[in-house]
């Protein structure tokens, strides 16, 4: 079992079974909520601050997203 890691959004530790299959047990807070209000969430791609240095290189190869407002029964 690794010691627990500091993943940015939330904490998790692993370990692998007998198997070889690698387990990640993981914290819910702090959450993606972390650095983005809940209302934004998504519109913009937020990196760990250990990439930020490489954002241009990975903004080159990501797929953009389109994200669209989710209206419910009875809303115009």
């Amino acid at each position: 079992m690794t010691p627990v890691q500091d993943r940015n959004y939330f904490n998790a530790i692993y370990f692998r079974e007998l198997g070889g299959i690698l387990f990640e047990i993981a914290t819910d807070p702090p959450g993606f909520a972390h650095d983005e209000s809940v209302e934004t969430m998504g519109e913009a791609l937020k990196l760990p601050p250990q990439y930020e240095a490489q954002r241009s290189q990975i903004e080159q190869i990501v797929f953009p997203i389109e994200v669209r407002e989710v209206k419910g029964k009875g809303d115009s």
